[in-house]
């Protein structure tokens, strides 16, 4: 079984700084790409997008250029990347700075985190607008919201893309250690009306109580693919982001559990095909 994770992050604090991570012990030092491997690898791990990792707005392109410079080393797996950007910036300087993209032809999607942010940030109509520039580039977007910002921020944002391929990270962030399945379940649904709307299975372990197992994730995992069907689903490890809710083995394990009685292409689907169409991916490393 090949697996194509779209959720990898990297953390190479000797060259890019992450503020964020100096109150998150379990994430500080180096997480480099032969680590990861290492871990994934013996499990059917072929492939891997990295996710940008909220460096300084400074680094952004940085960071840019540091996993561009890992891929073209060519021993990896890693095929692109999926890069940070920042929306709310005047339409003249989005507009370069998607210009410049054109030299990393690595970069498949961006992202703006948004869990972090104020809820205000992504309703000016001008952020919708920069963000709707990325159609002509083939770019895809991430979403990145807490779930009580499923309905405030990500459904909004969305509804103003309909020509984006957009993506949401992390089941929208539900809490699973107390049982939140509602509203989040409404909230779902009503996104995944929108048919450029993607979900990406990922992050969930981080969000369930310690000891969980994989019935405490089942019922999330079953109402996605009740909205979303099994075409517009993604699979990522969020590591080592994934270390707060348990190694990534863990996940991986988890994941399949869940996939278990599914059909084999309703499993390549979640698993490799999806992530393929949806970012724009080389299919040589799978063969």
């Amino acid at each position: 079984m090949h697996i194509i994770d779209t959720h990898l992050h990297l953390l190479y604090p000797d060259s890019l700084t992450y503020e964020w991570i100096d109150s998150v012990p379990i994430l500080q030092g180096t997480s480099s790409i032969e680590m990861y491997e290492g871990l994934v690898r013996p499990a059917g791990v072929t492939a891997a997008l990295m996710m940008e990792v909220d460096v300084a707005e400074h680094q952004i392109e940085a960071e840019m250029d540091l996993v561009g410079a890992i891929i073209a080393r060519g021993d990896t797996f890693v095929e692109g990347m999926i890069g940070a950007c920042r929306p709310e910036q005047p339409a003249d300087e989005f507009a370069a700075f998607v210009d410049r993209l054109a030299s990393r032809p690595f970069v498949k999607g961006l992202r703006r985190i948004l869990h972090t942010s104020p809820d205000d940030l992504s309703k000016p109509e001008s952020f919708a607008a920069n963000l709707n520039r990325l159609v002509a580039h083939d770019y895809t977007f991430d979403i990145c919201v807490l779930a009580s910002q499923l309905s405030t921020v990500a459904l909004p944002l969305a509804t103003r893309c309909p020509d984006l391929t957009l993506v949401l990270d992390h089941c929208g962030n539900p809490d699973i250690a107390n049982h939140g399945l509602d509203p989040w379940r409404d909230d779902i649904r009503a996104l995944a009306e929108l048919p450029n709307l993607h979900c990406k299975i990922s992050g969930i372990v981080n969000h369930a109580a310690p000891g969980w197992t994989p019935d405490d994730l089942r019922p999330y995992f079953e109402h996605l693919v009740a909205c979303f069907g099994w075409d517009r689903l993604v699979w990522g490890s969020d590591w080592p982001v994934c270390r707060l809710g348990g190694d990534v083995n863990a996940w991986l394990d988890a994941t399949l559990a869940l996939i278990a009685e599914c059909s084999e292409d309703e499993q390549t689907a979640l698993l490799s095909r999806n992530a393929q169409r949806v970012y724009r991916m080389d299919s040589a490393t799978l063969v």
